[in-house]
């Protein structure tokens, strides 16, 4: 009983129940009104009608487009009212002023490090291309002189992290979906407290909805330790599309001299201290010199969005910046889904339409939109050797469900498909043509792409480029091959069912 209690009063649940009521009784409401007022009837399926034709009109993906306007037709009485509520308080005039200042922020501080110029003199037109694309509309640099390595599980990057935060001298920003204690975390926040209490300025960023496990009002716990601490789109009974969009970032800072970023988010299971779905596999990049300062500018411009204060990056930066030479450009990139520059696909298609020879995907997910889908099936009807790697053990079923619904389009495309067997494969990296890679946390889905604020490391001409690929071709030694005939196994009501949850997959 005691366990019951217990459940029933996690925040969680509390919030759930309070949306659920929400849902319920404006559709009851609605659906009492059509009853007996026929005006009210009709002035409803005006206002869903209104809804679609503005659905249609607008900047939005075609598959979220198509998803709400299957729901709103299919339930005309109420289907406008839910998206026209959902939707009412995405970019208030409040948001919309913090948006701009963390892009000026962005902006005002990295443009003197533009260098795409110089990208596209050193290694050609396809990198400058994508250089300077990330420059202008991401407001993120490319830097020479930045030592990349590449962990390709998460158990190898714990010790380093470590010995990174020990070493901190002036500062270490912590910005994470998923933060759980346990072994790793419990770790990381000794050495975080140790540093706060000899004068490192110590802020930790979590997201709400990915730190549920976590116990209320967390950031004050932290806070009694000395380490300052926001919470990002707090979870609320309300119904709101603001609730989809979540803090996905994984940025670990130190100085603005060290970084670390990538799938790996603070909780055992990314190391393999906790098991859950099999053995995990993930990947992660340390950033050593010039271009861990961009992370930083990006942690601290997040900052500033979520206090609604002015943040200047400028006393932050460092004075003593080490520099590797020979290793290449690395290019740090972030994405923000309340602006029309979707950043992450940007770099993801420019990545698979630049491919000339091979293109290796590691990713959890892969509920793609038709585009992804006819860049990628272009590609390997091209001649480029294609592979995508996803896992065989899954940790959220119906996604899994969805990703599997995909493989068939893209096999007869000519893509080839394994699964990992051992476990979760939980990296999202790209490898190309021994010559470009992305280690990141941006998933191939809709939430990542469209919803989520994401932030990954382009790696052009980088010696970590071929690490990359020498991990996904080790890692294909414990992969499945999954074929057409493996596809046409699936008997028609599975079909069908997956055929409907595509309609739906970019509300999933």
């Amino acid at each position: 009983m005691k366990k019951l209690g217990a459940f029933l009063r996690h925040r969680v649940v509390l919030t759930g129940l309070g949306i659920a009521l929400q849902l319920a009784v404006l559709v009851l409401m609605t659906a009492r009104f059509s009853q007996y007022f026929i005006p009210f009837y009709w002035a409803m399926v005006i206002l869903s009608t209104a809804a679609v034709l503005w659905l249609i009109s607008s900047p939005a993906n075609n598959g979220y487009k198509i998803a709400w306007i299957v729901l709103i037709l299919s339930f005309p009485v109420f289907g406008g009212v839910i998206y026209l509520v959902s939707q009412g308080n995405r970019f208030t005039p409040g948001i919309r002023r913090r948006l701009e200042e963390m892009e000026w922020t962005m902006d005002q501080t990295l443009r003197p490090d533009r260098q795409s110029r110089r990208v596209t003199e050193e290694l050609g037109a396809l990198a400058g291309g994508q250089a300077r694309y990330l420059e202008e509309y991401g407001y993120c640099p490319a830097y020479p002189d930045t030592r990349c390595t590449y962990y390709p599980l998460g158990d190898d990057c714990l010790e380093p992290m470590l010995e990174a935060l020990r070493n901190a001298k002036h500062y270490i920003f912590l910005e994470y979906f998923i933060i759980t204690q346990g072994a790793f975390w419990d770790a990381v926040a000794d050495v975080l407290e140790e540093k706060a209490k000899q004068g490192v300025d110590v802020r930790v960023i979590y997201d709400d909805l990915g730190c549920v496990a976590l116990p209320d009002k967390y950031d004050r716990q932290l806070a009694q330790r000395g380490i300052k601490c926001l919470v990002f789109n707090r979870f609320v009974p309300v119904v709101s599309a603001l609730m989809n969009n979540r803090d996905h970032r994984k940025i670990c800072c130190v100085d603005g001299v060290v970084a670390f970023t990538g799938g790996i988010n603070l909780a055992d299971e990314y190391i393999n201290q906790k098991i859950r779905f099999g053995h995990w596999k993930d990947s992660a990049v340390r950033l050593e010199g010039p271009g861990c300062w961009s992370l930083a500018v990006m942690f601290l411009s997040m900052w500033g969005f979520i206090t609604n204060e002015s943040v200047d990056p400028e006393p932050f930066r460092p004075a003593d910046v080490p520099r590797f030479p020979d290793s290449g450009w690395v290019q740090p990139y972030t994405d923000c889904p309340w602006n029309d520059e979707r950043v992450a696909l940007t770099v993801y298609l420019n990545l698979i339409n630049r491919a000339q020879r091979y293109l290796y995907i590691m990713t959890p997910y892969l509920v793609v939109d038709e585009t992804v889908n006819t860049a990628l099936i272009s590609a390997a009807k091209a001649g480029v050797d294609v592979r995508i790697m996803t896992p065989h053990i899954p940790d959220k079923k119906t996604v899994f469900f969805l990703t599997r619904a995909h493989y068939e389009f893209l096999i007869r495309g000519g893509v080839k498909i394994y699964e990992y067997t051992p476990g979760f494969l939980h990296a999202k990296s790209f490898a190309v043509d021994d010559r470009f890679a992305t280690v990141g946390s941006v998933n191939l889905d809709y939430r990542s792409l469209f919803l989520h604020f994401e932030n990954g490391a382009l790696l052009l001409d980088s010696p970590a480029v071929k690490d990359v690929k020498e991990d996904f071709l080790k890692t294909l030694e414990q992969c499945q091959p999954y074929t057409l005939a493996d596809c046409q196994k699936v008997r028609w009501p599975v079909r069908v069912l997956r055929g409907l949850l595509r309609i739906f997959s970019p509300l999933v």
